[in-house]
C-alpha cells in the first residue's frame, strides 16, 4: 500500500505534492468543500460506505455556494481507481468543478479506543467553526482546538458554553434510557453523515434519540458519551477535560452495545 497516489483534476498523480495556483481561492483561503469516508466491502454501493450521501452533502454545499457542479462520473472514477489502496478516502472540491481525492490509513490503535474509549477536552468557544453546516477546506478552528490540548479530541462549545461536537465528529449521549445528540440546526453543527445513519438505526430499533441542547447541565448527566464519524465509527469519550475539574463517562457502558451493530458488515 502507498501514500503516494492521488487522483486530482481527472488524472492519477503519483506523487506526494500537488501543483496549484498561487491565486487558487483553494490554497489562499480555504475555499473547497470536501468529505471522508470509510469504504465497507471494497465498494461505493456498500450501505456503510454511503457514496450517495457524501454526495449529496458535497453537492449541498456547492449549490449553496453557487459553485460549478464536478464531473460526477469523474469523481466516483477517481475513487473507485484509489479504493483498492486504501480504506479510507476523502474527496475535495474547488469552487471551478476540480477534484482531488487522497486515501489514507485508517487511524492507529483505532481499534483500542472504539473499545476503551478516549480523553476529551472542552475547547475555548473561540474554536468554533465557520460556516458550520458544511465541511469545507477552512478547518482551521477545529484543527487548533484538537491539537491545543494533550486530549486526543477537542469539544468545540458556543457562547454559552453548550457543547456543539467534537473536532472530527457528532456527539452522542446516554442518559434516562435514551440517546441524546446535540440538534443540527439550532446548534449549528455539520450534519454526519454517520449521525443522520445512526439516528435511522436507532429509530428502527424503537430506541428514541433525543436532538436537544446540550447544557453544561444536562452533560452531567450523562452515564455515557461517545462521539462519531464516517471513519471512526464510534468512540467512546471516559475522560472530558473541563475548563474548571473533569467529568468521567463509562466507556464500557451497555448502551453502546446497540450501536455496534450498525456497522457490522
Amino acid at each position: 500500500m502507498t501514500n503516494n497516489i492521488f487522483w486530482y483534476d481527472g488524472k492519477l498523480i503519483h506523487s506526494q505534492t500537488l501543483e496549484l495556483n498561487i491565486n487558487d481561492p483553494g490554497l489562499l483561503y480555504g475555499a473547497t468543500v470536501f468529505t471522508t469516508l470509510r469504504v465497507y466491502e471494497n465498494s461505493l454501493d456498500s450501505n456503510l460506505t454511503n457514496w450517495q450521501a457524501h454526495c449529496q452533502r458535497l453537492l449541498f454545499s456547492i449549490q449553496s455556494f453557487g459553485w460549478q457542479q464536478p464531473d460526477w462520473n469523474r469523481l466516483r472514477q477517481g475513487a473507485q481507481i484509489l479504493l483498492p489502496h486504501f480504506p479510507v478516502l476523502r474527496i475535495t472540491l474547488f469552487p471551478d468543478g476540480r477534484e482531488w481525492i487522497t486515501g489514507r490509513l485508517l487511524p492507529k490503535n483505532l481499534t483500542e479506543k472504539q473499545k476503551n474509549g478516549i480523553l476529551c477536552a472542552v475547547a475555548s468557544s473561540e474554536f468554533s467553526r465557520s460556516l458550520p453546516s458544511h465541511k469545507t477546506g477552512n478547518y482551521l478552528s477545529a484543527w487548533l482546538a484538537k491539537t491545543s490540548s494533550d486530549a486526543q479530541e477537542a469539544i468545540l462549545v458556543d457562547a454559552q458554553g453548550n457543547w456543539l461536537e467534537t473536532s472530527t465528529g457528532n456527539l452522542w449521549g446516554w442518559c434516562d434510557r435514551s440517546w441524546y445528540t446535540p440538534p443540527i440546526k439550532k446548534a449549528g453543527i455539520l450534519p454526519g453523515i454517520v449521525r443522520s445513519q445512526l439516528v435511522n438505526w436507532l429509530q428502527n430499533h424503537q430506541q428514541p434519540v433525543r436532538e436537544e441542547t446540550w447544557s453544561v447541565e444536562l452533560v452531567q448527566r450523562f452515564e455515557a458519551i461517545a462521539y462519531t464519524n464516517s471513519v471512526v465509527e464510534i468512540i467512546p469519550i471516559h475522560t472530558v477535560h473541563l475548563p474548571s475539574g473533569s467529568l468521567q463517562c463509562n466507556p464500557y457502558h451497555q448502551s453502546f452495545q446497540l450501536i455496534r451493530e450498525l456497522f457490522l458488515v
